[in-house]
């Protein structure tokens, strides 16, 4: 395995759309998430797709810790859901309903920002894993918002193209300065204390 170098906002790969992988299950795909892992590891992230390591492929991986997910949804019971780590290849994503909601998003390739993003507040996505079946699930919530976030990277968008008020698109370290504009103080130690754990 190998940790491999994030491309930044600007670079021509993260503005192209993604090619589909023809094989799933072949080695140079399984190569390629390990590698993926070891970076978002390292990085850390909470989600990382392929075109972020210089590979313009539709493949996606990510995790989302119970705790992570209560902090993000406001759940205070301890039955938030835990995703373990998952893999998509060739992902497809369909919105249930048309609520929408605001959430920080932070990523890798954005390093040191931090904006708040609309979202739909559910999912269904499908995708192949490495066995090289195909999968479905729903996802609402913080779950939705990653793989929603993850999945742009593979049509050359990054968050802050989703953006509705650039007033909210700020340096990670200036987060402590939010509340006063209609952030809660608990979002903005959060976001200054664990700069880019939204992904990405």
């Amino acid at each position: 395995m190998a940790i491999l170098k994030i491309a930044k906002m600007g670079h021509p790969v993260l503005r192209r759309r993604a090619e589909e992988v023809a094989d799933p299950r072949a080695p140079e795909i399984r190569r390629l998430i390990a590698d993926m892992l070891e970076t978002m590891e390292d990085a850390p992230g909470t989600g990382l797709a392929a075109p972020q390591v210089h590979v313009p492929l539709r493949v996606v991986i990510f995790t989302v810790s119970a705790e992570r997910s209560r902090r993000e949804d406001g759940e205070d019971g301890e039955d938030a859901d835990a995703v373990p780590l998952t893999v998509l290849i060739n992902p497809e994503i369909e919105p249930i309903g048309d609520e929408t909601e605001l959430g920080w998003e932070g990523c890798l390739s954005v390093p040191g920002l931090m904006g708040r993003v609309p979202r739909h507040r559910a999912i269904r996505y499908s995708a192949y894993g490495l066995d090289g079946q195909r999968f479905e699930r729903k996802a609402e919530g913080f779950h939705a918002r990653v793989v929603q976030h993850e999945c742009d990277h593979l049509d050359g968008i990054l968050y802050p193209q989703r953006m509705i008020d650039m007033s909210q698109f700020l340096f990670t370290s200036e987060m402590h300065h939010y509340a006063p504009l209609g952030g809660t103080l608990a979002e903005s130690e959060e976001a200054e204390s664990e700069e880019d754990q939204h992904a990405r």
